[in-house]
């Protein structure tokens, strides 16, 4: 018996007043895949993440995690199932270090009261070296850093929580080239984790390069689902200007 998808959500409505931002949208996310959520920019990809992390609050339709029917008031409570979502503006603290930024808000004392720098950067590191990722110190300024690195203690901030699931916002839209090789590195480097990963972006390329299938939406509707080893990004492309609902 195959598994079930670790998060899968059956008709999704969303409104805004009178904007209906989601339209009865379905979704799934295999253990362990990358999957390419792509659209124009009012399609409704932002929306439908952040009802899945909690964000917003759905109007109607159900979510699902490993089968279980689940309701996140919160992006503290899908995090605490697992769940982790990173921002297009990656919000770090730029005046604190790489160290303190992956450990923000929950650094490790000793004997409850005075800050373990020491452990800090230890664990710091380590994560950073799970991920493949170099920065001259833990102890530098994330203000200091290039826009790929701090991309980088974002996804190390991620995984710090030890999740089962990383929706990535844009993640490569403001990086150079080599910045965004990295990147999609560190998204193979996350799945041979058994993490499984959401990638929003307009970049088919990088969707292409990374990822085991794609799902388009147009105008809060889903209009199509492929798997990128049997489509092109010209027929992905097709759908997200002209597609409508598949039956």
């Amino acid at each position: 018996m195959s598994a079930p998808p670790i998060v899968e959500m059956r008709g999704i409505n969303k409104r805004f007043g009178a904007i209906e931002a989601l339209r009865d949208v379905d979704f799934r996310l295999m253990q362990g895949e990358i999957l390419g959520l792509v659209g124009d920019n009012s399609a409704g990809k932002s929306t439908l993440m952040k009802v899945m992390t909690g964000a917003y609050q759905r109007d109607e339709g159900e979510i699902r995690v490993n089968g279980e029917m689940t309701q996140f008031r919160s992006p503290q409570e899908s995090r605490d199932s697992g769940i982790e979502m990173i921002y297009q503006d990656f919000a770090l603290c730029g005046n604190m270090d790489v160290a303190q930024n992956i450990f923000l808000g929950r650094w490790p004392r000793r004997w409850g009261i005075f800050i373990d720098r020491k452990r800090m950067a230890r664990e710091a590191t380590g994560i950073l070296g799970r991920l493949k990722v170099n920065v001259n110190s833990v102890y530098q300024k994330v203000e200091s850093l290039s826009g790929g690195r701090q991309q980088s203690v974002a996804i190390a901030r991620a995984v710090s929580f030890a999740p089962r699931v990383v929706v990535f916002d844009e993640p490569t839209a403001n990086l150079s080239v080599t910045a965004t090789d990295q990147m999609l590195k560190t998204m193979l480097e996350l799945k041979r984790e058994g993490v499984a990963q959401v990638i929003i972006s307009h970049r088919m390329t990088d969707i292409f390069a990374v990822g085991d299938r794609v799902m388009v939406l147009k105008r809060g509707q889903n209009v199509g689902e492929r798997v990128i080893a049997a489509t092109t990004e010209r027929d992905v492309l097709e759908l997200i200007v002209s597609g409508t609902p598949e039956a």
